[in-house]
């Protein structure tokens, strides 16, 4: 990749093979027919060839934009079969600790402490994998932008937002299921004792 460099035009009509005009918005096509006279009336002969600037900007886009479609889509997947694993995860560790839960209980914790001694494990687990992801994450993103002249600067706040983000979408699919496991009542978990 080239960086950009500053351009001198030298207008020399003996050498013009390319001839850039601006268009008003709205009279595209009537521009297009007082050019392609113009153009027939000093190059008889050869095709009237024309491209719009903005559509060949965007072709040279398109990749990008097409890559940050798919991109959406498999995050959106992805948080969707993570928050189910968590779910699952969840309901068989409430399942698990049944009779501790009702212990507890017993021995006089309330429900939101009982949700935030089964949310506690979950949380730790996000965390690991929240601060072995962000480098990777850095690295990667930050060689994808290498291939750009001009690019945003990246800001520790994305990495610690998108950390936020998780930790919520974790604490909401694990709560939901400490919730109802913490909600039983005691003589329910304890009868076959």
């Amino acid at each position: 990749m080239e960086p950009i460099t500053p351009m001198f035009f030298h207008w020399s009509p003996e050498n013009t093979w390319v001839v850039m005009a601006r268009i008003a918005a709205g009279r595209q096509q009537e521009a297009l027919t007082n050019l392609q006279a113009l153009y027939e009336r000093f190059n008889p002969g050869f095709p009237f060839e024309y491209h719009f600037v903005d559509e060949e900007y965007s072709k040279q886009y398109a990749s990008e934009q097409r890559v940050a479609s798919l991109s959406r889509y498999f995050a959106g997947f992805a948080i969707l079969i993570s928050c189910l694993g968590l779910f699952g995860l969840a309901a068989f560790t409430g399942e698990i600790r049944k009779k501790e839960i009702g212990v507890r209980k017993v021995l006089g914790a309330s429900v939101f402490n009982v949700v935030l001694l089964l949310t506690k494990d979950f949380t730790r687990l996000v965390m690991v994998s929240i601060l072995m992801g962000l480098p990777i994450a850095y690295f990667l993103v930050s060689q994808w932008l290498d291939r750009f002249e001009f690019k945003i600067g990246l800001h520790w706040w994305f990495f610690v937002g998108a950390g936020f983000l998780v930790l919520v979408i974790s604490w909401l699919t694990t709560s939901s299921q400490a919730f109802v496991a913490a909600s039983a009542h005691p003589h329910e978990c304890l009868r076959n004792e």
